[in-house]
């Protein structure tokens, strides 16, 4: 539990996580949020906002096996009840991690993981379309259009 803890931590320092419920509910709306992860003790109106945030953003609820200090601890706070994370890359590595703690979170890393590889064929076809906009090539070249 310590790696995926750390690995939050690590989302948190490169600026791509959500804490608190305002902020969790604000990435949510804006569908920027990947994963939202709620600690393992917190109350019942918490759950249900996450719940809410999760489907009002088409993003993917877990609640991890760690209470609201732990998780604190591991984003620089006293205590979180609920966190997003808003990059997809970092939302997978913490699901593949908790997949190797609890067999309950397979399915979610499979999900993320087939996420993840859309979005990385995406960023790659955005950065081929921005190297021939900047060669001059037009998207009908070599087709027979003009």
């Amino acid at each position: 539990m310590e790696r995926v803890l750390s690995m939050i931590g690590l989302a948190k320092k490169a600026g791509r996580v959500e804490i608190g419920e305002e902020p969790v509910g604000a990435a949510a709306r804006a569908k920027k949020a990947r994963l939202i992860l709620l600690a393992a003790d917190a109350g019942p109106s918490s759950a249900r906002r996450a719940a809410s945030f999760a489907e009002s953003g088409a993003c993917l609820l877990l609640t991890i096996p760690a209470d609201k200090d732990r998780l604190g601890r591991a984003l620089g706070r006293t205590s979180v009840a609920m966190a997003a994370v808003t990059d997809i890359g970092f939302a997978e590595a913490v699901v593949q991690k908790l997949a190797v703690v609890d067999e309950r979170y397979r399915s979610a890393a499979e999900h993320l993981a087939v996420k993840a590889k859309r979005a990385q064929e995406r960023r790659q076809e955005q950065v081929r379309h921005e190297k021939n906009l900047h060669r001059g090539k037009k998207r009908g070249a070599g087709r027979g259009i003009k």
